[in-house]
């Protein structure tokens, strides 16, 4: 049988924050994709793919 769990249970779980914690700004990071787009040499366009981690500290950077 299921373990029953209370509406304060699944509060609390909720209102964890997951996630790493950046080492300089402390706050927890987001992971992005990027995606940027670059003429081949063969004329087509190609499209680069790349995770990120975005944290208080690095968002203007990445954003801008």
């Amino acid at each position: 049988m299921a373990k029953q769990q209370s509406f304060a249970d699944k509060a609390a779980k909720a209102a964890k924050q997951r996630g790493r914690k950046c080492p300089k700004c402390e706050s927890i990071t987001e992971p992005i994709l990027v995606i940027s787009s670059m003429l081949a040499n063969t004329g087509s366009w190609k499209f680069n793919q790349k995770r990120l981690q975005i944290c208080k500290c690095n968002e203007k950077e990445v954003y801008s």
